[in-house]
């Protein structure tokens, strides 16, 4: 188990790379994640703000069959 951690002598440049990496994949996913909820709350305002929200809830209550 030593020789794999080792890596031949390279160990010590591997394991810090892979640990760096790992680290800037969660710092992304976070900041995205973060990023989209940030963009659908201000879609979400717009829509309210511009009575978008109201009548796509109107036309599907239409194509629902709802209209007489």
């Amino acid at each position: 188990m030593q020789e794999f951690l080792e890596m031949g002598g390279y160990g010590a440049y591997v394991w810090p790379s892979y640990g760096i990496t790992a680290l800037v994949m969660v710092i992304l996913l976070i900041a995205s994640v973060r990023s989209l909820s940030s963009t659908e709350a201000t879609h979400k305002r717009l829509q309210t703000e511009l009575g978008l929200d109201k009548e796509q809830k109107q036309e599907t209550e239409n194509s629902n069959g709802d209209e007489a």
